[in-house]
């Protein structure tokens, strides 16, 4: 396809032909399908925990639903549809047990060691722990590794969001050849508007659905109030407003689109599903638009050539749709409480499995473990090890390593 040359289609380590009909970008979104780890996000949550309903996303069928977003507007603009399919599918593959809330026990846990970071871990497994090609991961092409980067840095003094360990940094640098210095790809721009797109989107639809978002609270002007400061402080920089957010969600909520009520019958579930079609169409096709608009049509858009531009009014209403969902959903009665009981789990099962490796590791990690000569390099064994694990397994470990003896 024009725009992939060998640089973008090279792997890490060299591997044999493959039979003909498939091309590599292909290959490299079979590699993730068919990973243990995309398998292990069906029971790791995304806003709900994992298991508690059968209605709400987890962090897989998000991922899929991110997929087939990504794909559809990556190829409406010259990126090859299954290169942005499978950095879609990847973007989450690294995040731990309990959502973010498990994210941050772990950083905190590695802090001394370079922290934890879901997006790094995400590389990490990608390209050390997930076993397709020895020493190399799923051995991904350049293109699809450098399109999962949505933070193409290292972790940087103060803090913030990063895309790589400082101990993976000869893949991560094999990986960013000939790439400008921290600018990500368009395809990774794509995945990271559509990642955005479908949690906004599908979160919402799930408050929704659970009754804990209603109509007659979005119709409230204290309560978009309440949401417009919500989504300030939460999502949005210095150059926004209280005041545009609030305009932005009028206009928002003023769409026909939006039911007048939702009770859970038929006629309402299809309004619902017919809300979040025509809100995700509304963000992919603005981003296309203004893509197309500002960069042509007369040549394929891919790596490089062109950066994903989305409108200032589209990223406002994404984000009040997360600042929704953040006010009503995640700061609802019982969660800071189950969130520090999730944090001092995962916090007591990392203690244990140190104290106790290799044994109490995966097969899979041991080898890793006796090779480490350093704190850090333990530490980090741990930490994949914790990472590795869903909600359930988390559980399951704490219990069966943390329980106290029997009387």
């Amino acid at each position: 396809m024009p725009g992939y040359d060998e640089n973008a289609t090279a792997r890490w380590v060299a591997e044999p032909p493959k039979r003909a009909g498939r091309t590599d970008f292909e290959r490299d979104r079979a590699r993730v399908l068919h990973s243990a780890g995309l398998r292990r996000l069906s029971a790791k949550t995304q806003v709900v925990a994992a298991g508690s309903a059968d209605f709400p996303r987890t962090r897989l069928t998000h991922s899929l639903e991110c997929a087939q977003i990504g794909r559809e507007l990556g190829a409406e603009i010259g990126c090859d549809p299954d290169l942005v399919d499978a950095a879609c599918l990847a973007h989450d593959i690294g995040h731990s047990p309990f959502g973010h809330n498990g994210e941050a026990a772990l950083d905190e846990l590695a802090a001394p060691y370079g922290g934890f970071e879901g997006n790094a871990q995400s590389l990490r497994l990608l390209t050390r722990l997930e076993p397709k090609v020895a020493g190399a991961g799923l051995n991904l092409t350049r293109a699809t590794l450098d399109a999962t980067l949505k933070y193409p840095w290292f972790r940087p003094e103060g803090g913030g969001k990063f895309g790589a360990y400082t101990e993976d940094a000869e893949v991560y640098h094999w990986i960013r050849h000939g790439a400008p210095d921290g600018r990500r790809c368009l395809e990774a721009q794509v995945m990271d508007w559509a990642d955005d797109v479908a949690y906004s989107v599908h979160d919402m639809e799930d408050g929704l659905f659970a009754g804990l978002i209603t109509m007659k609270n979005l119709h409230s002007t204290a309560e978009r109030a309440a949401i417009s400061h919500t989504t300030s402080i939460t999502y949005c920089g210095a150059d926004v407003t209280e005041a545009e957010l609030t305009e932005a969600l009028d206009d928002l909520l003023a769409l026909d689109v939006w039911p007048d009520s939702y009770d859970g019958s038929p006629d309402a579930v299809a309004a619902l599903k017919n809300l979040t079609s025509e809100l995700i169409g509304r963000f992919c096709v603005a981003a296309q638009e203004s893509t197309l608009r500002r960069f042509g049509r007369s040549a394929p858009l891919n790596r490089y050539a062109a950066d994903l531009i989305v409108p200032r009014r589209q990223r406002l209403e994404c984000a009040l749709l997360k600042g929704i969902t953040a006010h009503y959903v995640m700061t609802r009665p019982g969660v800071i409480t189950a969130q520090a009981h999730e944090r001092e789990l995962l916090t007591e099962l990392a203690d244990a499995i140190e104290r106790g490796a290799p044994q109490t590791l995966d097969p899979l990690l041991r080898p890793a473990w006796t090779a480490a000569q350093t704190d850090a390099q333990y530490r980090r064994v741990v930490i994949d090890q914790v990472a590795s694990l869903t909600d359930t397994s988390a559980i399951a470990w704490h219990h069966r390593l943390c329980a106290p003896p029997a009387l």
